[in-house]
């Protein structure tokens, strides 16, 4: 086996904490049912709020699921809430002894609450690597049996990989439970209220989340893979919540390029900052030579191996958004399940519409075959790359300076999207989310201690902007194209880019002139920063960004770590 159950898992049991101690409880009730995921689609039919469509479930993927030939995709309307809410969030381990006294509580409370509804389970593995597989278990009301069914669609049902999950390497790890109850009351402001309460609490330590009242499938989703990151790094193995594709160069038809080798690149950036464009384009918008072969890993989720140097993915399935596929695109191809989607009739038949017609972050499951070729494990990665919305930065940087390159990783700035459930004054302003990933549960120096090995290890760190460069302004700026980035990412791949210094950042370079205009003309002049109309206001706001990374850094737990902050630190001076 894989990971272990707890008793196997604890050498002592009373180190188990008291929350996984009620998890565990409900979960081992005789009365709550386990269904698999053919029974959990059948029920889920049933389900209020659930609509069947005539849209026909990839169908190998059904088959694997057990599912009937011919299975429809079901769309699951969640109600007001479409997004994740951090303000749901309590972390047990972090919370003083009388929170937890309370917490512990109100928890008891909730399960008996929930103990007089039918009940149902499932398991999953975590993990399409056999060195890396972990077992989990949803419990949750019959109500909530579409997220059931998701759930074991993102993941993998285990009497699908019953075999591989028996015969994989055994970690110390302990099995993950994920309890949901949707129809939770309390009327408690210590937890966050929308005219319901809402808890997602996190014991990372033990390797269980509640969700209380929360319907929305993204909870399920990221709260489990959360545990699954977080048991990845503590077998020392790096949490990446990115893209990361592998290009082999020895197909091509021209042999100056066979000794590229096979090369993997990888992307880091919330939505809406092109990190699933940058993994998942076929062609790079056909600026690739003929012949080469491409695999994807993941384009959301995976886990850097430091001492194996390989990638590992967790899922297979893909989470998307479907603001950009129109009816007829040939995304609906691979549907498996969907989440807020308007219906309509369109000659007799319902048919799923994306570009969020209904509301924001409509959402799709879709088998990973979309991408092409995909793999489970891959080569460590070349190439890591910031994806950024900071109207200051040039297109694309190389940072030469290892410490400036995780700086700007730990101190990433982006916007809130409305994926986040946030609301619309916070969508304006900026926000920092270290490496892309909102779900770390563990202190932030340890993802920098782990990126920092792998700059040891031989990667090469980038940033791209993927908003646009100052050209007058904030707000008047100098477009950058998916077309230029995509190309920017062909010149880092093929060896195209000479680089020189950017001298108002030292540490980091800016492609020469004479590489980029080969493969981007005009480029140079165009995103040029010493050429910034209104200069002086141009390098306040530089300097400005800059000092806002410095000042973030300073107040996250890196300052218990003083030599690791001072490095950080030293490498954010601009020279402006």
């Amino acid at each position: 086996m894989s990971s272990l159950d707890s008793i196997r898992y604890y050498e002592n049991i009373k180190d188990m904490s008291r929350v996984r101690a009620m998890a565990e409880t409900v979960m081992n009730n005789p009365k709550v049912r386990k269904i698999t995921a053919a029974e959990a689609y059948e029920m889920a039919k049933k389900q209020a709020g659930v609509f069947e469509t005539d849209l026909v479930i990839y169908p190998p993927y059904a088959e694997q699921l057990g599912l009937p030939k011919g299975s429809k995709v079901l769309n699951d309307c969640h109600g007001k809430i479409v997004g994740r809410t951090a303000k749901a969030r309590r972390f047990y381990n972090k919370l003083n002894q009388d929170d937890k006294d309370k917490v512990e509580g109100d928890v008891r409370e909730a399960l008996f609450q929930m103990e007089q509804y039918p009940l149902i389970k499932a398991e999953a593995v975590l993990g399409q690597d056999p060195d890396l597989m972990i077992k989990a278990t949803f419990v949750t009301t019959e109500s909530d049996v579409m997220n059931v069914f998701n759930w074991l669609c993102n993941f993998t049902p285990i009497e699908v990989f019953e075999k591989e999950y028996k015969n994989s390497k055994e970690i110390p790890v302990v099995d993950i439970i994920l309890v949901a109850f949707n129809e939770w009351t309390c009327d408690d402001p210590f937890y966050n209220n929308v005219g319901a309460p809402q808890l997602a609490l996190v014991d990372e330590l033990n390797n269980v989340i509640f969700n209380f009242g929360m319907r929305y499938f993204g909870e399920r989703k990221k709260g489990t893979l959360t545990l699954g990151w977080t048991s990845g790094m503590r077998l020392g193995m790096a949490a990446c919540h990115g893209g990361i594709k592998e290009i082999d160069f020895t197909t091509c038809a021209e042999e100056k390029y066979h000794e590229l080798g096979k090369r993997s690149i990888a992307f880091f950036g919330l939505s809406g900052t092109g990190k699933s464009s940058h993994t998942n384009s076929h062609t790079n918008g056909d600026t690739l030579p003929k012949g080469f072969k491409k695999v994807v890993l993941h384009d959301d989720a995976f886990q850097i191996d430091l001492e194996e140097k390989i990638c590992r993915a967790w899922e297979p399935t893909l989470f998307d958004k479907t603001d950009s596929r129109p009816i007829g695109h040939s995304d609906w191809d691979y549907a498996i399940s969907l989440m807020n989607h308007s219906i309509i009739n369109i000659d007799g038949k319902n048919i799923p519409v994306g570009q969020d017609l209904r509301q924001a972050n409509g959402r799709a499951l879709l088998e990973r075959a979309m991408l092409g070729d995909v793999v489970n494990r891959c080569s460590f990665p070349k190439a890591l790359c910031w994806l950024m919305k900071d109207t200051v930065l040039p297109p694309i940087l190389k940072f030469t300076n290892k410490h400036l390159a995780i700086a700007m990783g730990a101190a990433l700035i982006t916007k809130r999207n409305k994926a986040e459930n946030v609301s619309a004054e916070d969508l304006k302003k900026l926000a920092f989310e270290p490496f892309a990933n909102p779900f770390r549960v563990y202190d932030l120096w340890k993802d920098v201690e782990a990126f920092l090995a792998i700059a040891d290890n031989g990667a090469d760190f980038y940033s791209f902007n993927s908003q646009g460069l100052w050209k007058k302004s904030d707000t008047d700026l100098e477009a950058i194209k998916l077309q230029t980035s995509l190309t920017l990412q062909t010149g880092i791949l093929l060896d195209q880019l000479e680089w020189e210094d950017w001298d108002m950042l030292p540490g980091a370079m800016i492609p020469t002139k004479e590489s980029v205009d080969k493969i981007l003309p005009g480029f140079y002049d165009k995103y040029n920063t010493a050429t910034r109309e209104n200069m002086d206001e141009y390098k306040e706001l530089l300097k400005s960004r800059f000092q806002q990374r410095i000042d973030f850094l300073k107040n996250t737990d890196i300052a218990t770590k003083p030599e690791m902050l001072e490095e950080l630190i030293n490498a954010l001076q601009v020279k402006v």
